[in-house]
């Protein structure tokens, strides 16, 4: 930009983005790398730009009701800026299937997220949505030589870290023990040569347990490491973690990062984070089960729709860390639908059926999420089993559940969370790589695990993936019973108006009789009826679906939006 005859007056990043915009106009955007969410006012076109970066890492809502635009990175700025509180049931249904609303509904109506990779341009009384980079998953040629694989990867992590570390702060690492955070420390400390500080959570419930394995990662690279058990009862923290998100969000993995987030910032003011690793490089144990259930979808229908299913239904329901009956039950449950149907449904906390009879009226009407989920999936670009389901994961699930969390809960403590594994050239990288290097057999991350063969411990390459799991169907069983039946009690529940109070009723007997694992849902209803109170209910008002695949729309400001 100097070059072009761009004077500097500060060294801000702001400053870069007005010069950039100056050379290239809208599509300065494409010139950014990183995360970031902005808004660019041009006095005088008239023209104001709202954008957010590639991956979802960073937030940002809009709304238009009548000549006005608003926008914020939080909805709660929108709703103090006059937004009418008006439920969106469509996003409600959303919600009670994955646990959280997925981008660009939100749970008010009339309010909308910016999609990631997206632009909106409010000029001469009109506003369009743009996008501007689309990751096209098309997996790469089988015959170069996995070696050439490796070492174009290798370049790309140390490259996304080492552009990560620029701070005039020191920088922690927040490390689980898996293969993800393990990676992204290794790669730092080849890097930095001082002290390196990390941090770990942990649990009572020794299934949950992981701090000994995170204590040896940090062993082996020589950091300060700090860690600390989660207290025994957590229920202090979920009206700050409603008031956090603003709208109903159910990941229960939010409870323990919060708890670390805060530690950490006693620490340091910035983080390493391993976000991003299972969409990027195949990493979910739900690869694997799509890819076995295309073979049972070919057993004769005697065993697939019969025989098993009666025996894994028989299996004793345990609340161990993601137990093998919950895994079995899960796997029956979805095998037979169609590929996207059984991708969806290990992310399935109510179904379509589960949702009818849990609604005081029924669900007529509301799209389902599997439509939803199917329309994402129809925009993937390639007919590869593998690169569908990463294409969705990395759509849907990592910005509005993984990305929302990380970004709501260490910013809630003022503590920047960065993610190098999702810097978008590495991002595109493994986008075209071919999808045998990424579940060769049933190996999950080939790639990553080749590329950082030598560089980390072996248990940390062949151990079992990690990560911030918290044991919710013991706690909701035991030690938080009195809490799940006065929150969920049928008087509440009737008041509301919108479930039936003799089926949350079921579902809290069941579980706690242990004779089904009912933790997503109860959680997910839990949230929902504190956030609900939260908000003093706001007007329950259905909407018009938004096309989450809209590539340009366009809305008049002179008339109601």
């Amino acid at each position: 930009l100097r070059a072009r005859g761009h004077l500097f007056r500060t060294g801000s990043d702001v400053e870069v983005l007005v010069h950039l915009y100056e050379e290239h106009g809208v599509d300065f955007v494409r010139y950014l790398r990183g995360m970031f969410a902005f808004a660019l006012w041009d006095q005088r076109s008239r023209r104001l730009v709202l954008g957010r970066d590639r991956l979802g890492i960073k937030p940002l809502h809009f709304a238009v009701e009548g000549r006005r635009l608003m926008f914020a990175s939080e909805l709660k700025g929108l709703i103090a800026g006059g937004v009418k509180r008006e439920l969106n049931f469509e996003a409600l249904h959303h919600y009670l299937t994955l646990s959280y609303v997925p981008a660009p509904h939100t749970i008010y109506a009339g309010v909308q997220k910016l999609l990631p990779g997206h632009v909106l341009v409010a000029e001469a009384g009109r506003v369009r949505l743009e996008r501007y980079w689309r990751l096209e998953q098309v997996p790469g040629r089988d015959d170069v030589p996995v070696g050439e694989y490796v070492e174009g990867l290798r370049s790309l992590l140390a490259d996304a870290v080492k552009s990560h570390l620029v701070s005039d702060v020191p920088i922690g690492v927040f490390l689980s023990g898996g293969l993800d955070s393990a990676s992204v420390l290794a790669l730092m400390r080849q890097q930095v040569t001082g002290p390196i500080k990390t941090f770990s959570v942990g649990f009572a419930e020794t299934s949950f347990n992981e701090l000994a394995r995170a204590r040896a990662t940090a062993t082996r690279f020589g950091t300060e490491h700090h860690d600390m058990v989660l207290p025994s009862s957590v229920t202090d923290v979920v009206p700050t973690l409603i008031e956090t998100f603003d709208e109903p969000f159910a990941d229960s993995s939010a409870i323990p990062l919060y708890y670390l987030s805060r530690f950490a910032r006693e620490h340091v003011k910035v983080v390493l984070s391993g976000e991003g690793g299972d969409e990027v490089f195949g990493g979910y144990e739900t690869y694997v089960a799509d890819k076995l259930a295309r073979w049972y979808r070919a057993l004769p229908g005697m065993l697939s729709r019969s025989l098993i299913p009666n025996l894994v239904g028989r299996l004793p329901v345990s609340h161990r860390r993601v137990s093998f009956d919950y895994k079995a039950k899960r796997f029956v449950q979805g095998a037979l639908r169609s590929p996207v149907g059984a991708h969806l449904s290990w992310k399935e906390i109510f179904s379509d059926e589960a949702k009818a009879e849990l609604y005081a009226d029924g669900a007529g009407g509301l799209p389902s999420t599997g439509e939803f989920y199917a329309n994402t999936a129809a925009g993937c670009g390639s007919s590869d089993w593998l690169a569908r389901c990463l294409h969705l994961d990395t759509q849907i699930g990592l910005p509005d559940d993984m990305l929302t969390k990380v970004d709501r809960v260490t910013m809630a403590h003022g503590l920047e969370a960065r993610v190098p594994l999702l810097d978008h050239p590495l991002v595109e990288f493994m986008a075209n790589v071919p999808s045998e290097l990424k579940l060769r057999g049933f190996r999950k991350k080939y790639l990553l695990k080749r590329a950082m063969q030598n560089r980390l411990p072996r248990n940390v390459l062949r151990g079992p993936k990690r990560g911030f799991n918290v044991p919710m169907p013991r706690w909701l069983a035991r030690d938080l019973q009195e809490f799940v039946r006065d929150t969920l009690s049928p008087e509440r529940i009737a008041a509301n108006g919108v479930f039936r109070p003799e089926t949350v009723t079921r579902l809290i007997d069941e579980h706690t009789r242990q004779e089904r694992d009912h933790s997503r849902s109860l959680w997910a209803l839990i949230v929902l009826e504190h956030w609900m109170r939260a908000q003093n209910a706001p007007t329950a008002t259905e909407v018009t679906a938004t096309d989450a695949n809209t590539e340009h729309e366009q809305v008049s400001l002179s008339q109601k939006a």
